[in-house]
């Protein structure tokens, strides 16, 4: 019985290490967190919160994956980076275009682009539930 009062103790020592560590692992300058919670996606996260979804990638670079299939129960994630924090977004929809998006948001359609733009972006590949970017000014980049 002490054994396994003794297991229990470090596996909690170890849980609260983790989330302690990843508290520490996130830039200095996060503007805002989330706690990943059971069954939870990147886009779901993206969704809940109103992140674009190559925002969440950049900001967690080398915590998340490219494919975001290492999220872990608990983990804490930044959702933004202060002075660089996209905060309007819109979930695409099936038919949805880049044109469509930015014209119904009132976005002048360079601004969208710019505010979108990252490595593998493409507005003939975008998918349904991708979170974008609809600020009508452009977001400095880090």
């Amino acid at each position: 019985m002490h054994a396994s009062f003794f297991t229990a103790r470090l596996v909690a020592l170890a849980v609260i290490a983790s989330v302690v560590s990843a508290k520490d692992a996130l830039p200095a300058d996060c503007d805002r967190t989330a706690t990943v919670k059971a069954g939870e996606t990147c886009s779901d996260i993206c969704a809940k919160y109103g992140v674009p979804t190559y925002q969440l990638a950049a900001v967690n670079k080398g915590v998340i994956d490219p494919t975001c299939t290492n999220l872990v129960v608990d983990q804490v994630l930044c959702l933004g980076i202060k002075g660089h924090d996209c905060k309007a977004t819109h979930v695409v929809k099936k038919g949805e275009t880049c044109h469509s998006i930015a014209d119904a948001n009132d976005i002048e359609f360079d601004t969208f682009i710019l505010n979108n733009l990252r490595e593998g972006f493409n507005c003939t590949y975008m998918r349904p539930a991708e979170v974008l970017c609809i600020e009508t000014e452009v977001i400095r980049r880090k």
